[in-house]
């Protein structure tokens, strides 16, 4: 128990913020952390910028899971937010409540927005202790990110732990990188992640120097949600290729669960990279596309126009 202003209440939960940059690997990484016991007791609340939410799909075996799309909890769908955890808050009330709770944001949000928000309300002071911010990197695309995005630097700057992913993918050593890092955000420990597994970073090079950003974009990110309906499977895969050949610096991820001969398929891309695809069971839906620069209808006509269907009215 625990003594807040003159009043006995039950401990507080534990609030995880896990954070990072469109396509860092956060759901890759939580799936792995359930499958090892970790977040057993924990209530998973997911954040998705778009309409159309796949991650919540990844996460479905969770006893308790909630979803928060159209918008980031940061900012446009913090009040969402709000009244989620107030649920959450009502329901320890009753004895019902988790022991923990992990915000997985969207790859848009501004962690350190969302701990002001939390210090601000009374009730979730009351319930909520905030446990820590871990923040993912994708080592791959990370000297471009950080340099392009300052919601990407902000995020690191708001780390209390940094994972680094896709290291196995990451040709060039990743000395400068930490050491960048570690310049944007002194006190957060590093570590390394492939496909959601701990792996041992290795010791850094006292002669090698911090990283260094390029020049950052002042456009905004914006996620936009395609529909589907009459685009066969060749048609689509053709398309996505060409626009992530074309545009990859300014399409910065694509996910979605489409249909294919193979039956659903989790599609993801990271800038010009395309993961490979991933079986599911799930109904497919529609195809969320995250960039600057870009109109849902030009994107539309071009998918359109590219599968022979006539465009919309």
């Amino acid at each position: 128990m625990t003594l807040w202003r003159g009043l006995w209440v039950a401990d507080l939960m534990r609030l995880t913020i896990l954070a990072g940059f469109l396509g860092a690997g956060k759901t890759t990484w939580l799936r792995h952390q359930r499958h090892i016991g970790a977040f057993a007791d924990c209530h998973i609340i997911v954040n998705e910028a778009a309409d159309q939410a796949v991650d919540d799909l990844l996460l479905q075996d969770a006893a308790r899971l909630s979803l928060i799309a159209g918008g980031c909890v940061c900012c446009d769908a913090r009040d969402r937010l709000k009244r989620v955890l107030h649920q959450i808050c009502d329901a320890q009330s009753t004895g019902q409540g988790p022991s923990e709770i992990l915000l997985e944001t969207s790859g848009l949000a501004e962690p350190a927005a969302i701990v002001a928000m939390l210090a601000a309300d009374p009730i979730l002071q009351r319930h909520i202790r905030l446990q820590e911010v871990i923040v993912l990197v994708d080592a791959r695309e990370a000297p471009a990110q950080i340099g392009r995005e300052p919601l990407c630097r902000a995020q690191i700057g708001a780390a209390d732990r940094i994972i680094l992913t896709k290291i196995d993918q990451t040709p060039q050593p990743l000395h400068a990188l930490r050491l960048g890092l570690a310049a944007l955000a002194p006190a957060a420990e590093v570590t390394g992640a492939v496909q959601g597994v701990a792996v041992d970073l290795p010791l850094l090079d006292p002669k090698a120097q911090p990283l260094r950003w390029a020049q950052a974009s002042g456009e905004p990110i914006i996620a936009h949600t395609l529909d589907l309906t009459g685009v066969d499977w060749p048609s689509l895969s053709v398309w996505l290729s060409a626009l992530v050949h074309q545009h990859g610096e300014n399409i910065l991820r694509i996910k979605g669960i489409v249909d294919t001969p193979a039956g659903s398929l989790l599609l993801q891309s990271v800038g010009r990279t395309i993961q490979p695809p991933e079986q599911r069971s799930d109904p497919p839906g529609r195809l969320v596309v995250i960039g600057r620069g870009t109109s849902l209808g030009a994107l539309t006509d071009s998918l359109r126009l590219w599968a022979g269907l006539a465009a919309p009215d």
